[in-house]
């Protein structure tokens, strides 16, 4: 199980120092995402990718349980008024559940896409005007010796605390 570290960073210089000291604690460079303004050149940095600048999980994951639940309320309103000699079983709740919860799915995270990611926004004022952002996913167990390693060296990096939870996907 991983955990989100945010913090802000004041350059990019700084930034660099910092995935630098987080790749020799071993955290891979696929768990650091660095974001900045369209105005910064990150160069060599890991960006943050479409997961972690978008809502698309949060879109799969509402679509799943919305588009479910709208198939099983299909199913079984189906279910109660198909006429007679038209054989409508579990099978016709089943199949409608698991369709409703695809599309509910897709269609939520094509939106989801476009929607910027909703637990950046406290951060979307400090990286408008230049400051670099960095969420760093770390082993539950190391929270605490990241953290205070960044804060060791780091005086300046503004921790904004930690996700409780990442998607296990992607």
């Amino acid at each position: 199980m991983r955990r989100r570290l945010y913090f802000l960073l004041p350059s990019v210089a700084r930034a660099r120092q910092v995935v630098d000291e987080l790749l020799l604690e071993r955290i891979d460079a696929q768990h650091i995402h660095v974001l900045a303004n369209d105005d910064t050149r990150l160069g060599d940095l890991p960006r943050a990718g479409l997961f972690q600048r978008s809502d698309f999980v949060h879109g799969v994951e509402t679509g799943l349980a919305v588009g479910g639940a709208t198939g099983i309320l299909a199913g079984l309103v189906l279910t109660g008024l198909a006429p007679e000699g038209i054989p409508v079983g579990g099978w016709t709740v089943l199949v409608l559940a698991l369709a409703g919860a695809v599309i509910g799915a897709w269609v939520s995270g094509m939106i989801g896409m476009d929607i910027p990611n909703s637990q950046l926004k406290a951060f979307e004022k400090a990286v408008a005007e230049g400051q670099i952002l960095m969420m760093v996913d770390v082993p539950k167990d190391k929270v605490e010796t990241i953290t205070r390693m960044i804060k060791r060296h780091h005086p300046e990096a503004d921790m904004h605390g930690v996700e409780p939870t990442i998607p296990a996907f992607p």
